[in-house]
């Protein structure tokens, strides 16, 4: 019956396009790839694909199993990438995905060391801002996910790292400056920076402004922390971030942080990874060191 083989047919078919591209791509002859799939057609007694000329089109069927390859085969390919480890000592990569946009400078901290022990293992971050963390670790792309808002999931384990406060950032010459802290009403005339994500994402906006039924007067976004402090130091606007980021640049920048409120807005950070990987070795060890950096 139905193989990981046909799978892989299937999947060359709808890249390549047609019989003999995706034969040579599979390293086949075309009378081999089409026999065997004659003979799935067979016993399950329905077309997997029809020939319009020289190109292929999928079935229903053929577009099921296109679906289950699109979903299988990462899984397969990432298992024999372990196994292959575990039985020659191999290192291999280590693909970050970050959702945590501020905790570029502390991945950083957290790399250096980690390269120097393990230099075997290649290390790829993806941080984009509409990064979609639990489907790619669910589909294999990455290995960590970078998280504050970490959704727990049956195949899923999240790890805290270290725990932070959100707080509001303003130019040291704000009148808000001399606060500790900042009620959601006192944002109507404010100019907000943020990263290039939905609102409903941001802190500010689920914690503090909406619960208030309040808002800021305009909302604009920038992709570098740099920028974004820069345009607040200047009095341009306000941000929220993370205070010990915050705290680092305010060392040599004209700003300041205020609390969100009276218990302001506590936030942790988490590492999550698919159950069970946990307990590979480079990965444990990423954990480890990440859990001791601040």
């Amino acid at each position: 019956m139905l193989e990981r083989f046909h799978l892989e047919v299937l999947a060359a078919i709808k890249e390549q396009g047609t019989l003999t591209q995706a034969a040579e791509s599979l390293n086949l002859s075309q009378s081999a790839l089409s026999h065997s799939i004659k003979k799935l057609e067979g016993q399950i007694k329905t077309p997997v694909w029809q020939k319009e000329g020289r190109s292929l089109r999928l079935t229903t069927a053929g577009e099921q199993m296109l679906t289950l390859a699109n979903r299988v085969l990462p899984q397969f390919k990432h298992t024999e990438h372990l196994l292959r480890q575990i039985a020659t000592g191999e290192m291999g990569s280590l693909r970050i995905g970050m959702e945590c946009h501020p905790c570029y400078q502390w991945l950083l901290k957290v790399i250096e060391p980690y390269l120097e022990k393990w230099p075997n293992v290649d290390i790829d971050v993806k941080q984009e801002f509409q990064f979609g963390g639990l489907g790619a670790l669910h589909s294999y792309e990455i290995d960590i996910l970078v998280t504050p808002d970490p959704l727990y999931k049956p195949k899923l384990t999240f790890i805290p790292v270290f725990d932070y406060e959100h707080r509001l950032v303003v130019s040291s010459s704000h009148p808000l400056a001399t606060q500790s802290s900042i009620l959601p009403e006192q944002l109507g005339e404010e100019v907000l920076f943020s990263y290039p994500v939905e609102p409903e994402r941001l802190d500010i906006y689920s914690q503090f402004l909406n619960p208030a039924k309040c808002t800021v007067k305009k909302h604009k976004t920038i992709e570098t922390t740099e920028i974004m402090l820069q345009m607040v130091a200047a009095g341009r606007g306000v941000c929220a971030l993370p205070g010990w980021l915050v705290d680092e640049f305010a060392k040599t920048m004209a700003i300041k942080s205020l609390r969100f409120g009276q218990d302001g807005i506590k936030k942790q950070i988490f590492l999550g990874v698919r159950k069970g990987e946990e307990r590979i070795n480079y990965l444990n060890d990423f954990i480890v060191q990440a859990q001791n950096v601040r």
